[in-house]
């Protein structure tokens, strides 16, 4: 059987299966008592009597119903009088030719009908012998399946509808939070002198992190998988671009390496703090630096490191610090990928950061 075929049809198909193993069944289609019994078989059955030339000799009424054949007239016909149209099958060739040629499940076939609408089935085809294992008997199974098909394309549909429902509510949450992100920076410059900015300036950042997330898993890769490279070179360039400062250069490297959003959100959200505090406090009193931004991989995971080439941490201070929102980033990264982050830094000397990852604590789910 096929992959495609649901619950419901493999449910009908083991009485086929059933039917195809009974034992003596040459014998047993001499029998009225048994051809009566297939009468009552909720499947559709046909018999052809194999020696000479090959007809149809005995037809069950779920045969003529999806056949669209009266009894007396498929009664004496050869297979390949019966019409039906390959949907699913290993051959090109109708049903009529491809039951005698195969055995077993030999695929899913649209057989048209004069008085109802076509219908879709799964065909069997099975060769009996007698006790000299001489070929007496070809019975025929066929399973409708036109029921379960277009349930199956209603449940297409529906996900098809809640994909793109997902997709509009992706932009207009992409769109908000990027309004919300100018409102912020407006207030900012307009209380400037009067209040101080930095608060402002951080949860401005840190919305347009998301944001940026929104649009990348928008406009590339499947649902559910960002490409963590791109997104950190989104936020990377954004960054800076938010707090231009004279003399600083970047070094930026990247490899696409695909992730969970549960990963990239925190992993931005860090990437994102980490820049902003280098270019407002690292390198005050310099006329300028390097930062580097590299997220690389491998076959074992991925590796990223943001580092500063300016004044370090004093002494006594810490990154990131207890009870501040940084702190709380960090940890769902540790929480959500099973990150390692390493921090060095020395007075005069910079900043570096190294958060690590393994591929299969960082992939993406697979839809079932």
């Amino acid at each position: 059987m096929t992959n495609d075929e649901t619950p419901k049809s493999q449910e009908q198909a083991a009485p086929v299966e059933a039917i195809l193993s009974t034992p003596d069944l040459a014998d047993a289609l001499e029998s009225p008592q048994f051809r009566r019994f297939l009468d009552q078989v909720p499947i559709a059955i046909a018999v052809s009597e194999i020696g000479g030339p090959e007809y149809i000799i005995y037809a069950n009424p779920e045969f003529e119903r999806i056949a669209g054949f009266e009894s007396a007239m498929i009664e004496g016909m050869p297979w390949n009088k019966l019409d039906g149209q390959a949907e699913r099958a290993d051959t090109a060739q109708g049903m009529g030719e491809a039951i005698v040629q195969m055995s077993d499940f030999i695929g899913t076939f649209k057989v048209g009908r004069e008085k109802s609408e076509p219908s879709l089935v799964d065909v069997y085809s099975n060769i009996i012998e007698d006790d000299s294992a001489k070929p007496c008997y070809r019975l025929v199974a066929m399973v409708d399946v036109t029921a379960h098909e277009t349930e199956k394309e209603e449940l297409d549909k529906k996900l098809r509808e809640k994909e793109t429902s997902l997709l509009e509510i992706q932009h207009r949450v992409k769109n908000n939070l990027q309004m919300i992100t100018a409102l912020i920076r407006i207030e900012a410059r307009n209380a400037h002198g009067r209040i101080d900015q930095a608060p402002f300036s951080r949860l401005a950042g840190r919305i347009e992190a998301i944001q940026l997330l929104y649009s990348t898993l928008i406009e590339h890769g499947p649902a559910g998988e960002v490409d963590l490279g791109l997104y950190i070179s989104e936020i990377t360039t954004s960054v800076l671009r938010a707090h231009a400062s004279e003399g600083i250069r970047l070094d930026l490297k990247v490899d696409s390496y695909p992730v969970s959003v549960n990963v990239a959100m925190p992993t931005g959200l860090v990437i994102n703090e980490l820049l902003t505090n280098a270019l407002k406090h690292a390198f005050v009193g310099r006329p300028g630096g390097t930062i580097m931004v590299h997220s690389l991989s491998d076959g074992a995971g991925c590796r990223i490191i943001v580092a500063d080439d300016g004044v370090g941490l004093s002494p006594d201070s810490i990154w990131p610090k207890r009870g501040k929102l940084s702190a709380l980033i960090v940890e769902s990264l540790r929480s959500n990928a099973q990150a390692k982050l390493d921090v060095v830094s020395e007075p005069g000397k910079g900043m570096r950061v190294t958060i690590a990852f393994t591929r299969a604590a960082a992939a993406p789910e697979k839809a079932d």
